[in-house]
């Protein structure tokens, strides 16, 4: 009997993870038209959705991270271009499309036909630095291609006449949309270039879709903007938005009101200019005044300098000035001969003999005035010594003494009694006082010194 094979059991989840594993690896990224349909977007941020054609469906998803950039809002019903890879949500065994990029279909064809004939016109050198040409600085006359009727064309005269109203502004009526936009646009370039009455063209509109803007990516607009003899300033759309002529055009603005700030130079910064320029005029003129004065100045000085008569001035100041040099060297000469000859004079004085006789007169006057005044000092030295001689006798003196009442007291022979007993009763006795004496007769004794 033939042998049977080992049978191999999958489960539900191991064969759909096979599955997924094939479809992930089967199938590169891949691009897919189709039409949205039962689009959901749940709290999470994530998109849930059904691509379809008329004959066929697959469900998709595109995670919060991959969306939140996304330029516009999907809804069921659109046409749309997705990029991603097939896979398989195992839970539920359902074949999806997992999505990173989405655009809408018409636009996305746009792109494309955008990026090619970019490409093919910056090969050929149209959108090349070297060509683009300079803006005039001052501009007279301002053509401005937009239509007649949008906001942009008011938003540049609005700016222009708020920047610089000197400026002249010459509108090209011009549908800057639809299929008659694209001739009209290249015949308004081909007339501002015939005319050459313009310093420069703003070619202006206001934001759009990029079906909107399309008129402005066509081949022949970039190429009459290219052969224009005026430069061009392409002021399309918003600042996000690129077309062929903004990188064609001589100078790209982000705006239409850009567009107009670019080709005129601002009013008040023009004044302001003007006034630093006058103020550095007004500055320099006064500099170089001052630095004229001051040369003339030095001139007239050189030229008083150097002047004949002021050389005649110097030469006869130099004269004075040496006149009196020499009035005071003879002068000074002559006061040293005069001192000298006194000194000499006083000399020959003090040694002739009358000259002699007079100094030692007055000496020997001198010495006399000396030895009086010396004698007078020496005698009245002399009496101040024998007074205070005086005054120390009187101190002594016994005459002193009996001036204060007391005496002494003799017996008739001369001799002092200087104890009462040694004389008798009936003696005679002699007091001497201060006054002369007196005689007495002794009547008594006294014991001791009691009276």
């Amino acid at each position: 009997m033939p042998e049977i094979p080992e049978r191999t059991v999958f489960t539900v989840t191991r064969l759909n993870r096979e599955v997924r594993l094939l479809l992930e690896r089967g199938l590169a990224v891949i691009w897919l038209e189709a039409e949205l349909s039962n689009f959901t977007q749940p709290a999470s941020g994530h998109w849930y959705f059904t691509l379809k054609d008329k004959e066929a469906q697959i469900r998709g998803a595109m995670f919060r991270q991959r969306n939140m950039n996304l330029g516009f809002s999907p809804k069921s019903g659109q046409l749309v271009l997705v990029r991603g890879r097939v896979s398989l949500y195992e839970p539920r065994g359902d074949y999806q499309m997992i999505v990173d990029h989405m655009e809408e279909a018409g636009v996305g064809a746009l792109k494309r036909e955008f990026e090619r004939l970019k490409a093919r016109l910056a090969a050929e050198g149209l959108f090349a630095p070297q060509l683009k040409r300079p803006l005039p600085a001052f501009p007279r006359r301002i053509g401005v291609i937009t239509s007649p009727s949008g906001a942009a064309v008011r938003d540049v005269l609005h700016v222009l006449k708020r920047r610089y109203p000197p400026a002249q502004v010459l509108i090209y009526p011009t549908p800057v949309q639809g299929a008659a936009a694209v001739p009209a646009l290249i015949r308004a370039l081909q007339l501002a270039s015939a005319r050459a009455d313009c310093d420069v063209i703003i070619l202006a509109r206001g934001g759009g879709s990029l079906e909107d803007l399309w008129a402005f990516n066509d081949e022949g607009v970039a190429r009459a903007i290219r052969a224009c003899a005026i430069p061009v300033v392409s002021g399309v759309g918003h600042e996000i938005d690129f077309t062929i002529a903004d990188f064609v055009a001589d100078v790209r603005a982000p705006t239409p009101s850009g567009a107009a700030e670019l080709v005129v130079p601002d009013r008040q910064e023009l004044l302001s200019a003007l006034r630093r320029v006058g103020e550095r005029l007004v500055q320099s003129g006064r500099r170089e005044l001052r630095a004229a004065a001051q040369l003339l100045a030095n001139l007239g000085h050189r030229l008083q300098r150097t002047h004949p008569q002021q050389r005649l001035q110097h030469g006869a100041q130099r004269l004075d000035e040496l006149d009196q040099r020499l009035r005071k060297g003879l002068h000074a000469q002559l006061q040293e001969r005069n001192i000298r000859l006194g000194a000499a004079l006083g000399a020959l004085i003090r040694a002739t003999p009358a000259h002699r006789v007079a100094l030692l007169n007055a000496r020997n006057a001198e010495l006399r005035i000396r030895l009086r005044h010396a004698l007078q000092r020496r005698v009245q030295a002399s009496i101040h010594r024998l007074h205070l001689a005086q005054h120390k006798l009187d101190a002594v003196s016994p005459l002193a003494t009996l001036a204060r009442g007391f005496a002494v007291v003799t017996r008739a022979d001369g001799s002092v009694i200087t104890d009462a007993s040694t004389v008798a009763l009936g003696d005679e006795i002699r007091a001497l006082v201060h006054r002369g004496a007196v005689r007495a007769r002794v009547i008594g004794h006294d014991a001791g010194n009691k009276q």
